[in-house]
């Protein structure tokens, strides 16, 4: 299947529930994935209410705050979500009983640790789901190289990677909380990150 995506972003770029529409009528395997940061709800919204059944898929590092956690469960049971918890190989306890708390952005340690509570988790995701679109939160106002993104592209392995969102401010994605009265909290911290405007390595691989 030919994708003619400048005409596809030009015409459904700016309008998120038309372009989840138009991805999922392809018919075609979908997931959608999650961190469950601020705003998350958003997008789980958004695709669940097209497609109740779409696999929704979390990567859980096990570093995430108690208020991120309640709130996860919270979204899950108010959109009956059809979740998917994908882990690390090692717990969070045992990772730091042998090697110690979460390693500084400039140690030489922190990309085996991204690898290890993410990328690998995120990898594995993709072989057991095999899906062949992609829905994900990003936005562009998130870093430089998102701000750099179209909302549907194009991966070298033919995923469709769609970003409903890209284009959304806060105050969108607040009103769209607000209409729907969806759950939310700010209380979100991404090790892998360490900081805001920092890529994990995901969005750069995948």
């Amino acid at each position: 299947m030919s994708l003619d995506l400048d005409t596809l972003n030009a015409e459904l770029g700016h309008d998120a529930e038309k372009l989840v529409e138009w991805a999922l009528g392809l018919g075609k395997t979908a997931i959608c994935t999650t961190n469950f940061r601020p705003f998350e709800a958003v997008i789980l919204h958004m695709v669940s209410r097209v497609d109740p059944n779409i696999p929704v898929i979390w990567m859980d590092s096990g570093y995430n705050t108690a208020a991120t956690y309640r709130c996860a469960d919270e979204i899950c049971r108010k959109l009956n979500l059809n979740l998917s918890i994908y882990l690390p190989k090692r717990s969070r306890a045992h990772r730091e009983a042998v090697e110690g708390a979460t390693p500084a952005l400039d140690d030489p340690r922190h990309a085996a640790f991204t690898e290890e509570v993410k990328l690998e988790p995120f990898a594995r995701a993709l072989r057991e789901t095999a899906p062949q679109v992609w829905f994900t939160a990003l936005r562009a106002t998130d870093t430089a190289v998102r701000a750099a993104m179209e909302p549907i592209s194009l991966n070298p392995d033919g995923l469709i990677k769609v970003a409903p969102l890209l284009h959304w401010s806060s105050k969108d994605l607040y009103q769209y909380l607000t209409k729907y009265d969806l759950p939310n909290e700010f209380d979100y911290f991404d090790p892998t990150k360490g900081e805001d405007n920092r890529e994990c390595g995901l969005h750069l691989s995948h």
